[in-house]
């Protein structure tokens, strides 16, 4: 499998263009410029990731409760009851069997 074509792929699904990537990092001269490319990458959102992002501050995500079980998370003290988690599981099975 080629690598880059499968990265060039990507690029298309998400919407960067190959010339305007290239045209932001300027031609390649040679080993050198490729060890400083290390140091200078950057990362942007692609037009979905953006629209993603957007919907998380639009609604249906409750901010505040997301932010107490990511504190509870790095406190180590969130608790799922196993029972909790054992009904779930039974219920979605349940339902892929409808």
């Amino acid at each position: 499998m080629d690598i880059r074509s499968s990265l060039d792929g990507l690029k298309t699904i998400l919407g960067v263009t190959p010339a305007a990537n290239a045209a932001a990092h300027g031609p390649k001269t040679g080993p050198a410029q490729d060890a400083n490319s290390l140091t200078a990458d950057r990362a942007t959102l692609s037009s979905a990731a953006s629209e993603v992002a957007q919907s998380a501050t639009d609604g249906g995500v409750r901010i505040g409760k997301v932010a107490e079980i990511q504190a509870a998370l790095q406190a180590g003290t969130y608790d799922v009851p196993a029972s909790a988690v054992a009904a779930r599981m039974v219920d979605a099975m349940l339902e892929r069997g409808k």
